[in-house]
């Protein structure tokens, strides 16, 4: 199980069950996940092996199912329209087990708001942002802390289908704060967001674990409610074809999302997922499906327990950051802090990549505010460019700490110029337009190859494109007339 109480450091395990070890009698079997390419090849697997389905997927054609035989997981990946067996994975949080009971390092207790500079972002970008909603997967929310009630959020279940998202551990609540807490109810902290709406998707059960399944759910939901940028704060060892599925639906859907990186950089600096999958390993930074984030200190220097690697997109502070504590958490690991001119709520001071990711989900929806017609790819991209490498990456902070108020004075002076494009049977249809611009380049580069022209000097406004499966591809859309570009990546 992926736990969100605190961090699983363990070595990357095979990806297929352990198929020669028979269940102890009366023992349940542990679910899997499998994927199928029709409902109707799901029901003839599981006539011919019989299992519970424990819940369906039915954007990404993966369920969950308890065998009742442990030749399952063996004999069913070659019956026809089955795509997968696979174990659940597990996923926990990328936080560093400590709250600290006050600053010792002499700053605001919201430091990480002048150290990114969103405290200069303009009051106008932060009302637009009301157009955007940012969805937190997590183990739910506080809905009773100020910041967040204030957000009259959306909320939903995964485990139950219903609406109640009760936080009993704690970690949900504090990273919601930070993406997207209410900046103007005068109260608590104030979140990365502006205005933007907040949608909390629980995905954890009552111990704090939770899986790739639990997460894929939890993905697909957010994306078909609306929600444009999503916060994974969770991370595991390795990966699997259901969690590639739905940040691939995600990607399909123009929705940014943005991952923890981890905190195991004194036990082995292991590559965590998600986070691997949105920036993928050995890229340096560069295209990918969404952001990969790396904690900062004070100094701007990788803090000591971030991980790093070629798949870190950029950081946001992590160290001793401030945000809300739920008053459903344990005290033990959640200790209050008392904040001077706040009457309602509790706060502390936490560490960890987790807290670090929903910074830069906040200030994902201020870029996407300030500028509109940017897709998710795009506005990746600024993040990148404005954060304080002024262009250069490296392992530790990939392209640098974030800077808000660059972005969205990047963002604000781009040429209006939009690329988006649909995936469906292996083909994407693509379609852009742009402001001030009559004629169009489109380029394409597969898995980080050269790039070659598909169209030169078009006036055409979209076209089909076939994708072979496993290839990641690459499309920009430049206008000669507005020197703009855009860009927008799939996986076939």
């Amino acid at each position: 199980m992926r736990s969100i109480a605190a961090c699983l450091i363990t070595a990357v395990l095979p990806c297929a069950l352990p198929l020669s070890v028979a269940a102890a009698p009366g023992a349940a079997l542990p679910p899997v996940a499998v994927g199928y390419s029709s409902p109707q090849a799901l029901s003839a697997a599981l006539a011919d092996h019989p299992g519970v389905v424990l819940r369906r997927l039915p954007e990404l054609r993966v369920a969950e199912v308890q065998p009742y035989a442990p030749s399952f997981a063996r004999a069913v990946p070659s019956l026809p329209g089955i795509r997968f067996v696979e174990r659940l994975r597990p996923r926990r949080p990328a936080i560093d087990p400590a709250l600290f009971p006050a600053p010792s390092f002499g700053a605001p207790y919201e430091w990480q708001f002048q150290a990114t500079h969103a405290n200069a972002v303009p009051a106008s970008v932060l009302r637009a942002a009301s157009a955007v909603t940012i969805a937190i997967i997590d183990s739910g929310a506080d809905l009773a802390a100020p910041d967040i009630a204030a957000k009259q959020p959306q909320t939903y279940n995964v485990l139950t289908g219903g609406g109640a998202v009760r936080d009993r551990v704690g970690h949900g609540t504090f990273v919601a704060s930070l993406a997207a807490g209410s900046g103007t109810n005068h109260e608590g902290v104030a979140g990365f967001g502006g205005d933007a709406k907040l949608l909390v998707v629980k995905a954890s059960r009552p111990d704090g674990t939770l899986t790739d399944v639990d997460e894929a759910n939890a993905i697909t939901y957010a994306v078909d409610h609306g929600a444009r940028v999503i916060n994974l704060s969770i991370g595991g060892p390795d990966t699997s074809a259901t969690e590639q599925r739905a940040v691939d639906y995600a990607a399909a859907h123009g929705v940014l999302l943005v991952a923890a990186v981890g905190n195991e950089f004194g036990e082995g600096n292991p590559v965590e997922y998600p986070a691997a999958l949105l920036q993928p390993v050995g890229s340096n930074g560069r295209d990918g499906f969404g952001l990969a984030v790396a904690a900062s200190t004070t100094s701007g220097a990788r803090a000591p327990f971030s991980n790093s690697g070629s798949y870190v997109s950029l950081a946001a502070p992590g160290q001793n950051v401030f945000g809300a504590v739920a008053s459903t958490a344990p005290f033990g690991p959640y200790p209050r802090v008392p904040l001077p001119r706040s009457s309602r709520g509790a706060y502390g001071f936490a560490s960890g990549t987790s807290f670090s990711a929903p910074q830069v989900s906040g200030s994902v929806a201020l870029v996407m505010a300030a500028n509109p017609f940017l897709n998710a790819a795009d506005v990746a991209q600024i993040l990148k460019e404005s954060a304080s490498g002024h262009g250069s990456w490296t392992p530790t902070l990939g392209y640098g700490v974030l800077d808000v108020a660059a972005a969205v004075a990047r963002a604000q002076g781009r040429p209006s110029v939009s690329l988006t494009g649909v995936k469906a049977r292996g083909r994407v249809r693509l379609s852009w337009f742009a402001q001030g611009a009559a004629r169009f380049r489109l380029s394409m580069s597969v898995d980080g190859g050269s790039s070659r022209v598909l169209l030169d000097s078009t006036s055409a406004t979209s076209m089909t494109h076939a994708l072979r499966s496993g290839r990641h591809y690459v499309f920009t859309l430049t206008a000669p007339d507005t020197t703009a570009a855009s860009v927008f990546s799939v996986r076939g």
